[in-house]
């Protein structure tokens, strides 16, 4: 752990004040007070969201339909007075159905060709890609450059993406018949894979009530994507203690099958573990959740909380795992327990 010694040199001399620090929680009750008018009972899943778009990633949501993934969206680019676009995948749709296309436009007064370039529904500040793996690999792929660039290149052109940038895909874990799972560099670029569940009984009643007996609330724009850029240049400036950040790096090189210090049941059971954008997540989203709830460095209890979220999908189990009914989120849960905490310093 050489290495991490130095972190809070690496980290920058840089400091959050006290009013920038306040300016982003005060972003984020505005967000939160507009979000429970329409979205009732998915608190936890509203606060990783939130992590991911302060923090600068993307996210993945896996949830059978009808649990308000859809809306969800829509309404933070309504929220944010951000551009909101929908891609619905399926097994047609060509890369350049989510690009653009170039088209041959003809002068009718002078009667000169020109080929112009259309942007496609990339070209958004949040994005919706809906039932992600209904498309095959190539259109897959179309997101990557932009989710990792902010980029797209098209006839050879480069074309900026507005940012931010926030990209969320939607999973049906039910229907699996004609269904292409993302490849692991593409689910690399996901911060979070966030699992929706049903609501409670009391949340569910509620929400029956409110979405027969009344119009939708009008959601009120309370931020600007120049507040949102603000916020995650903010987000950068938080301090990240040693133990914590060796803490992180430890708990993802025990997922590890190759590691050397590996747990026995990680040899068992994994046959591909989490790399080292799994840390930078990890730190990242530890840092805006230390804001939200009133610290101002990042501790062990945020590393934890986040754990499943940012390793899910980055821990890929093997035949033995299936066999045992072990999925990844039970790894994940033995590697917290395995897994002893630094001793604690600020230094």
């Amino acid at each position: 752990m050489e290495n991490l010694e130095t972190v809070q040199e690496v980290q920058g001399s840089e400091t959050i004040t006290q009013e920038a620090f306040e300016k982003l929680q005060e972003g984020k009750s505005k967000i939160l007070d507009q979000l429970r008018q329409v979205i009732i009972g998915q608190d936890e899943v509203i606060e990783l969201v939130l992590i991911a778009l302060f923090a600068g990633g993307h996210c993945l949501i896996t949830g059978v339909p009808g649990l308000a993934k859809t809306l969800l969206v829509k309404s933070f680019g309504e929220i944010l007075d951000l551009t909101y676009k929908r891609i619905q995948f399926t097994p047609d749709l060509m890369p350049a159905d989510i690009t653009g296309i170039d088209v041959l436009e003809e002068d009718t007064s002078t009667g000169k060709r020109s080929i112009k370039f259309v942007k496609g529904p990339i070209f958004a500040n949040i994005i919706l890609a809906d039932e992600i793996n209904r498309t095959p690999p190539k259109t897959q792929a179309a997101l990557l450059e932009a989710m990792q660039e902010y980029q797209v290149t098209a006839g050879g052109e480069l074309f900026e993406l507005e940012r931010p940038f926030f990209v969320m895909a939607t999973q049906n874990p039910i229907e699996l018949e004609g269904t292409y799972p993302l490849p692991e560099a593409q689910l690399d670029r996901f911060m979070f894979n966030i699992i929706i569940d049903y609501l409670s009984e009391d949340d569910e009643l509620n929400v029956a009530l409110q979405t027969t007996s009344q119009d939708q609330e009008q959601l009120k724009t309370v931020l600007t994507g120049k507040d949102v850029l603000g916020f995650q240049h903010i987000i950068k400036k938080i301090f990240v203690p040693n133990n914590v950040a060796q803490y992180a790096v430890k708990l993802v090189r025990n997922s590890r099958p190759t590691e050397s210090e590996r747990p026995e049941f990680v040899s068992k059971w994994v046959s591909w573990g989490a790399g080292l954008r799994a840390v930078q997540y990890l730190l990242l989203g530890g840092k805006v959740r230390a804001v939200f709830h009133g610290r101002y460095n990042v501790a062990i209890e945020d590393i934890k909380t986040l754990a499943k979220p940012v390793l899910r999908h980055r821990i890929i189990t093997n035949f033995y795992a299936e066999s045992e009914n072990i999925d990844s989120d039970k790894v994940i849960e033995m590697l917290l327990e395995e897994v002893s905490e630094p001793i604690s310093g600020l230094d």
